[in-house]
């Protein structure tokens, strides 16, 4: 997933919050079913933390403009911000508003919420550059990425990742969470497309030099990252962190999820 880290299209994970799920569900492997060869991974909320930067960051810079909100107030702006504004993120996935556009159209849906808005451009301006210099800084990698990359190292599997988003801003996203070792990303400009379509997720898989079935997609979207990896040929896995309850009418096309990137390796068989 790009930034947005919610939608019923674009992270039904986070729409359906409640309720617990099986940490791992598998289907059992069809006969005949190649070794994996090669896993492809998504970034956002899957291999980075972005909505704890966002949160934080979020906070930083909108402090002056909301004085005197308390915890519960700083949840719902975060939490509109990063869950509550699929719509305006698709718009810009389909290449409707720039990127800077869009966080700046968040921000003031959250703003509205709370009955207040931007002065002025020039206000909205001034709070767009503060959010997009402290975002970065708060970037980290999750806890279970990199004991999952040395197991693929360990194993002698090919990884990268796909996104949902611009190659620079990823790379450098990576970069900075610590994830340098990933040296395959493809962004939406690489083929002008985003997931679900298949041409994002053939792409990884050509720089990768793998066949898309003896490759696994890891993400925490299950219809883009699961469905849409299944769609293009690759074996999709849901990394549902937070444990929710998925819609059921979507239920039975995500036949594997987890909990944690931790859950991956025996679930691929490496031990």
């Amino acid at each position: 997933m790009a930034e947005l880290t919610v939608t019923a299209s674009h992270e039904a994970a986070a729409t359906h919050d409640g309720g617990s799920a099986p940490a791992v569900v598998r289907a059992a492997p069809a006969a005949g079913t190649a070794l994996v060869k090669g896993v492809l991974l998504d970034i956002d909320e899957t291999l980075v933390d972005l909505e704890g930067a966002m949160d934080r960051a979020l906070r930083e810079v909108s402090a002056a403009l909301l004085p005197g909100l308390d915890e519960a107030g700083w949840t719902t702006f975060c939490r509109i911000f990063t869950r509550g504004s699929d719509d305006i993120y698709e718009r810009y996935v389909a290449r409707e508003i720039t990127f800077a556009q869009q966080r700046v159209l968040r921000a003031e849906r959250c703003l509205a919420h709370f009955g207040r808005a931007f002065a002025s451009d020039a206000e909205s301006a001034t709070w767009l550059e503060a959010y997009e210099t402290a975002q970065p800084t708060y970037v980290r990698a999750f806890d279970d990425v990199v004991p999952l990359l040395d197991a693929l190292d360990a194993a002698g599997i090919a990884y990268g990742a796909v996104s949902n988003n611009v190659h620079d801003y990823q790379r450098a996203k990576l970069d900075t969470a610590g994830l340098q070792r990933i040296g395959i990303l493809v962004g939406i400009d690489a083929v002008g497309v985003a997931k679900p379509d298949p041409a994002i997720f053939h792409e990884g898989l050509r720089l990768l030099g793998t066949g898309a079935h003896e490759t696994v997609y890891i993400g925490d979207n299950p219809a883009h990252d699961v469905i849409g990896a299944a769609a293009a040929g690759l074996r999709g896995i849901w990394l549902n962190r937070r444990s929710v309850v998925l819609d059921p009418a979507m239920a039975p096309s995500v036949r594997d999820q987890v909990t944690g990137l931790g859950q991956v390796p025996a679930l691929l068989g490496l031990g």
